[in-house]
């Protein structure tokens, strides 16, 4: 795809977008409904495939829906009927139904894995959207008119607007607004994620085994797939010095795990050889403004809620969406950069605050929680009336607490 030679002034306007995650193409997709020219740029060299479930539920699900997504989700929906809660021991102490735990709608939301989630918002786009994979900014300067951009392969291009979509360590984020460590809130947890066969056929379930401050997780999706582990433990520091080193930071998580009951030294092992580690600190980014210039963020980049919220893709959908119905309504990009943030920091913030509302049944911190956990958990009828809370309905009150705008209509 050629760019055209036109002032920054003119129509259309021409964005770059970093990231093709969830976010990204998101953006991309009401951008380039809207009329504009959309460039993305990703380090990965292609849509990333693969990766754990994510969920998809209240406003989000509309958005996807006024996407014409839903039929395709719907078939991708895993539909996970039961997690169980292992003892000490490694014995079943209980189980109970997802949308329990997530505050979600039964029959209404949708989990899908994050690569099949990546695959649907890529499709109607490659055709229509400049991607450059295997690529990323490496410098960009705002003169105030335009946004000058280098790129890792030696490319300079021009854009009107250039919007970070690149995640929770986003580099976007570091070139306009400085180093991350500001924006960075800890949540106190460090966490290993990977795959490992599926040698139990265990399909549509997962079980959770905890001692206090640590868990050990499997999450199956089918019997012929391979299943997802997880190992994740508290710690008061994050371990900055392992992030640079993939062998400490093995060292580190299996150091947390030296148990030799139920599927632990398996998950550790797995975890030791696996070629898909994904290991990271559980952590939030706030920021006191999202847009520097002629630069803005979404998604994680701007307000990262962190996988214990169990929204972090959904706010990324509802961000793009509103990001770019402003950018569509208001000629000046200085108005749309405000409007998008008056209108999603609040929803941002609410969904935030997810992550730190209980959670001592996921995850327990203490003996007498995890006990306490386990107690409720041999009563069905106890358990059942714990999580049927008053926090369980502002739960699922958050996850449409934001009205979408139609901004098709205001056009």
């Amino acid at each position: 795809m050629t760019h055209p030679t036109s002032t920054p002034t003119s129509a259309p306007r021409r964005v770059l977008i970093s990231g093709a995650s969830i976010a990204g193409p998101s953006l991309a997709y009401w951008l380039d409904r809207y009329g504009f020219e959309v460039t993305v740029v990703e380090k990965a060299r292609a849509v990333r495939g693969g990766g754990y479930a994510i969920d998809i539920r209240g406003t989000a699900r509309e958005v996807v829906d006024r996407m014409g997504l839903l039929p395709r989700l719907r078939e991708a929906h895993i539909d996970t009927r039961r997690i169980s809660f292992l003892d000490a021991a490694g014995d079943t102490v209980g189980a109970v139904r997802p949308e329990q735990l997530t505050g979600g709608e039964s029959g209404q939301d949708l989990e899908v894995r994050r690569g099949d989630l990546a695959d649907a918002l890529y499709a109607p786009l490659r055709d229509r959207v400049e991607f450059l994979f295997g690529d990323s900014i490496a410098t960009l300067d705002d003169d105030g008119n335009a946004v000058h951009v280098v790129l890792d392969s030696g490319a300079h291009r021009t854009f009107d607007l250039v919007i970070g979509a690149d995640g929770l360590h986003s580099h976007t984020r570091r070139l306009v607004f400085g180093p991350e460590e500001p924006f960075h809130h800890y949540l106190g947890h460090v966490f290993a994620g990977f795959t490992l066969p599926n040698e139990l056929g265990l399909a549509h379930e997962a079980f959770i085994w905890s001692e206090p401050g640590r868990s050990a997780v499997v999450y199956a999706y089918e019997p012929s797939e391979p299943v997802h582990g997880f190992l994740t433990f508290v710690r008061d520091t994050p371990p900055f010095e392992a992030f640079r080193d993939p062998r400490a930071q093995r060292d580190l998580v299996a150091s947390q795990f030296p148990e030799q009951v139920w599927q632990v030294p398996r998950l550790v092992a797995g975890m030791r050889t696996s070629e898909d580690l994904f290991f990271d600190i559980v952590s939030q980014i706030h920021m006191p403004a999202w847009s520097h210039g002629r630069v803005t963020l979404v998604g994680d980049a701007a307000h990262a809620t962190s996988f214990l919220s169990g929204q972090g893709s959904s706010v990324a959908l509802i961000g793009a969406y509103v990001l770019a119905g402003e950018l569509a309504t208001h000629a000046d990009h200085t108005e749309a950069f405000a409007a998008y943030e008056r209108r999603m920091r609040p929803f941002a913030e609410r969904n935030q605050a997810l992550a730190t509302a209980g959670g001592t049944i996921v995850t327990p911190t203490t003996r007498a929680q995890v006990d306490a956990r386990n107690a409720l958990l041999r009563d069905p009828e106890a358990m059942a009336k714990e999580l049927a809370t008053a926090e369980a309905e502002a739960r699922r009150a958050t996850h449409s607490s934001l009205t979408l705008p139609d901004y098709a209509t205001a056009l």
